[in-house]
């Protein structure tokens, strides 16, 4: 059974979906998509949400606070073989790293991917926590994100390492 829950964030409020002990979605407010009460669930309440919403909730909040750099949740995207494949390799790249789509189509055997890396891309239904927008263009430009290029460089700044830090040599 489905299950969903509203946390604020500093993007907008961001649904999460639970099902079946695992989080499915991880949706950003856009003006053009409105989920159905299907992909959603029923509401829980904040109080009595399930330990995937919480903890979804809370490892969200440490994440925009700068205090957490990994999630540590069950993940259960769905998608087809091609979309989990790559969903799986977004989550290999590190907190403040980028990779192309022209990369990631590489690792997956076939250059001639890239696009197709992008449409999956594009279509990962756990944003943030499966991190889409760590996905560049091959001239290290900010191209295609689904909740839009300025969360995009949002979430991709929070990630930069302090100035301090970025030139420190072991």
């Amino acid at each position: 059974m489905r299950s969903h829950l509203v946390t604020p964030s500093p993007l907008g409020e961001l649904t999460l979906v639970a099902e079946d002990g695992a989080l499915v979605g991880c949706l950003m407010a856009l003006p053009d998509r409105d989920p159905s009460e299907e992909t959603l669930g029923a509401a829980a309440e904040p109080g009595s949400a399930d330990q995937v919403l919480r903890g979804a909730a809370s490892q969200l909040a440490e994440y925009f606070a700068g205090e957490r750099t990994e999630f540590d949740l069950p993940l259960a995207p769905r998608g087809d073989e091609f979309q989990l494949k790559v969903w799986a390799l977004l989550r290999e790249i590190p907190y403040g790293q980028t990779r192309s789509y022209g990369q990631l189509a590489r690792v997956l055997g076939d250059v001639s991917l890239s696009q197709a890396v992008g449409w999956a891309n594009g279509r990962n239904p756990i944003s943030i926590i499966v991190p889409c927008h760590r996905v560049i263009g091959a001239d290290g430009t900010l191209v295609g994100y689904a909740g839009g290029l300025d969360r995009k460089r949002f979430l991709l700044a929070l990630e930069e390492p302090p100035a301090d830090e970025a030139h420190r040599l072991f």
